[in-house]
């Protein structure tokens, strides 16, 4: 009897981060080869990450509506064209034109692969099954920076050969339909995603990816300027993000079932804010890539736990609440280039530094959120006789 067909879901996870940050570690020969400055070409972050987010806004209620199956393959195919317009474009206009186009087809495929899962697993193994989707993102950022770095080494336009083949490959062997179906009745809604739960998710994931995608850039822009690394090498210390994030998304799903978002929250964004410390002021390369290290664990983390409070917030339009979410995460991440490269130029140490805030304001965030369950929780003082 043959298996079912499940493993498009993870797999296809790592698209959205792989083409995230896929340019940080060849900023400079991507200027190069365009004739532009670096910091134009670092604007292809931006490209890719606005149009990402922008549409996830709207993308997993309409995907709902039309299909999830059908969906998925339509988008990764207009992926595979982008990437190859990205590969022959002349112009820095038409390069950036095809990172947006990037980020736009991604959009539509995301979301609905966290609401497949979500769907198909049994609750009490739901952190587990989205630690799982968590570590595929972060195997996506962990082997973007390698294989761009290599590919840098030699001609940076085949760092995008390889998210055009894994595209193919999955648009050829989606999941099955089984997988993709969606469980719930009610047509997908708007106003469903007005709620609490969700709103939290949105805040978090913003904050997550404020902090890491700053760390990616300011990681590269570190690496060169105070060690004098290459691509390649530029490229093995970023991977430490992503290779922290596969190795402990397992244990941080466990711990998501364990303890629950935000007691598991609180610690992600601790050890975040530790990690984002030790990079930005550690004195050598080993220094820095221990605080990399320690950042990817965390966000592998807090992926899995915004993507289960994410899509657990609305029964009826999984897919809309995690395309909202990871919106927001997104946003943060097409925001982050726009305030810590320049606070970078000023000075680099503090401004690298000043990444800390975002964890500490969700870490505050988080604490409202656990005190205001305790409050409600808590028993009612007897009457005075």
């Amino acid at each position: 009897m043959r298996r079912t067909r499940v493993w498009p879901l993870y797999v296809g996870g790592a698209l959205g981060p792989y083409g995230s940050t896929m340019v940080t570690p060849i900023i400079q020969e991507v200027a190069d080869g365009l004739g532009t400055s670096p910091e134009v070409a670092a604007s292809a972050v931006t490209a890719y990450m606005v149009p990402f987010a922008a549409l996830m806004l709207v993308s997993g209620t309409f995907a709902e509506r039309w299909g999830r199956r059908r969906t998925m393959r339509v988008s990764l195919v207009v992926f595979v064209a982008a990437c190859g317009l990205c590969a022959l474009a002349p112009t820095t206009e038409l390069f950036l034109a095809a990172r947006a186009l990037q980020g736009a087809t991604n959009a539509f495929t995301t979301p609905l692969l966290v609401a497949a899962i979500t769907d198909s697993v049994p609750r009490g193994r739901l952190g587990r099954a989205l630690g799982w989707f968590a570590a595929w993102q972060a195997a996506g950022q962990a082997f973007s920076p390698l294989i761009s770095g290599v590919s840098g080494a030699v001609d940076w336009r085949l760092a995008f050969v390889a998210p055009a083949v894994c595209a193919v490959l999955l648009a050829a062997l989606p999941p099955d339909e089984s997988v993709t179906v969606r469980r719930s009745e009610r047509r997908a809604s708007w106003g469903a995603l007005a709620n609490r739960r969700l709103a939290l998710a949105c805040a978090l994931a913003f904050l997550c990816y404020l902090a890491a995608v700053g760390l990616t850039v300011l990681s590269a822009l570190r690496a060169e300027d105070a060690f004098g690394l290459g691509p390649v090498a530029r490229g093995l210390v970023a991977s430490a993000f992503g290779v922290a994030g596969l190795l402990l998304a397992d244990p941080a799903g466990r711990l998501l079932d364990r303890l629950g978002p935000v007691r598991l929250g609180l610690l992600a964004n601790a050890v975040l804010a530790v990690g984002l410390l030790t990079a930005a002021l550690g004195p050598t390369v080993a220094a820095m890539t221990a605080g990399i290290v320690a950042v990817g664990a965390s966000v592998t983390a807090m992926r899995a736990t915004v993507n289960s409070v994410a899509a657990t917030s609305t029964a009826h339009n999984r897919a809309g609440a995690a395309s909202l979410a990871l919106s927001c995460q997104f946003f943060g991440g097409a925001l982050a280039p726009v305030v810590w490269v320049p606070l970078y130029g000023v000075s680099p140490g503090p401004g690298f530094a000043s990444l800390v805030l975002a964890p500490g304001v969700a870490l505050a965030v988080l604490l409202a959120v656990r005190w205001r369950s305790r409050e409600r929780s808590a028993p009612e003082a007897p009457s005075p006789a």
